[in-house]
């Protein structure tokens, strides 16, 4: 929250125009989905699936290096395209609109420790629902972390930045846990709850999966390269957390994105929260490779703008989404990859200390904060 806001130059009828031309946008594409779209998805499924059975076939003779490097490099790649274009996209609804029932939101599951169904409640009905509300969006700073100069500030925050790079070297778990919602439910009567009790079986089942598949059974295939094999796939699930932890990260927490206090989204019409996705975002500039490889999520924007809209749309649209921007004089946050991790991990550093100057603030606000 800053102490000037960014919109304030905008007049209720101008935001709710703005979100009638952001309507158009969605209308335009949704009208013109076809075949080329349907190919696209497919090509990139079959694509990633026939890199990682040949990367897991490589590391089956992973005691040579070349080999290990080979195959580490293949599954690395294989595990991201799963996570980022295909699964995220995918359980977004983004291909449901082809009634392939192998392509739906409803019936796919990924190569991750949360389940489907748990993700797509924590995700899509919550941080997309409430994008940067503090207390409201678990997204926002993963609930470990402190992400407002006006939250109040306690010792424990100056180890954010470890808890922040514990969190992106097995993000996946992270996101289990707070999908789990683990921070209030780990209380002693929360915990018999049986609603909570069948989730988390539900995750333990899928960890108990994915670990006897990448752990277990692969190294065993392997015979004498079963250290190596098992090596091999702990480093690609490594590499899949920390790139999918970075690219998340760049979408919403570089400088110059905005959060918000619970009590400024009351009775929010379609045009703020419009507004609200536009402030509360941060897109990545790069190569075709580069916006193919976080999930096309470096138009974190338009993704937020338009969450069901098919990824490979991304690029056109944000070219529409950028002129709006400067139509209404919106600040659109962009810039490369390392500029805007080393923007997102300073603020991460920036707020893990005490301000400089406290600021004043009234009751009600100091007690959203708190309990945020």
């Amino acid at each position: 929250m800053t102490a000037i806001d960014p919109t304030a130059h905008l007049t209720a009828e101008q935001i709710e125009e703005l979100g009638r031309e952001l309507d158009a946008i969605r209308d335009e594409v949704i009208a013109s989905r076809g075949e080329k779209d349907a190919a696209y998805i497919r090509k990139v499924i079959s694509a990633q699936r026939k890199l990682e059975l040949v990367s897991r076939g490589v590391l089956l003779f992973s005691f040579f290096p070349p080999a290990w490097l080979i195959g580490t490099a293949g599954l690395s790649v294989a595990k991201i395209m799963d996570n980022m274009e295909i699964g995220h996209n995918i359980l977004h609804g983004q291909w449901d609109w082809m009634r392939d029932p192998k392509i739906h939101s409803t019936t796919w599951e990924w190569d991750h420790v949360s389940p489907s169904d748990q993700w797509k409640h924590s995700h899509n009905e919550l941080h997309h629902k409430y994008t940067n509300v503090i207390g409201k969006d678990n997204d926002l700073g993963y609930g470990i972390m402190r992400v407002d100069e006006d939250q109040r500030w306690h010792p424990i925050h100056l180890g954010q930045p470890l808890w922040n790079f514990i969190n992106a070297c097995f993000f996946e778990y992270g996101i289990a846990a707070y999908d789990l919602e683990l921070g209030k439910n780990l209380h002693k009567r929360r915990r018999k709850n049986p609603e909570f009790r069948a989730r988390a079986k539900a995750v333990g089942r899928k960890i108990r999966k994915q670990v006897l598949k990448d752990y277990v059974i692969h190294p065993l295939l392997s015979g004498p390269s079963f250290l190596t094999t098992l090596a091999a796939t702990f480093t690609a699930n490594l590499v899949r957390n920390i790139w999918s932890h970075s690219v998340i990260m760049c979408g919403h927490f570089p400088e110059g994105v905005q959060v918000f206090e619970r009590r400024s989204i009351k009775g929010e019409t379609r045009g703020q929260w419009y507004l609200r996705q536009m402030m509360g975002s941060a897109n990545i500039s790069g190569s075709k490779a580069m916006h193919f490889m976080t999930g096309n999520l470096s138009h974190q924007i338009e993704h937020h703008l338009f969450p069901d809209l098919p990824s490979n749309r991304y690029a056109e649209v944000a070219v529409k989404v950028r002129a709006l921007f400067e139509k209404y004089e919106l600040e659109y946050v962009t810039g490369p990859l390392p500029k805007q991790v080393f923007s997102a991990w300073h603020k991460v550093f920036r707020l893990s200390l005490p301000n400089k100057k406290p600021k004043v603030k009234t009751p009600d606000r100091e007690q959203e904060l708190v309990a945020a």
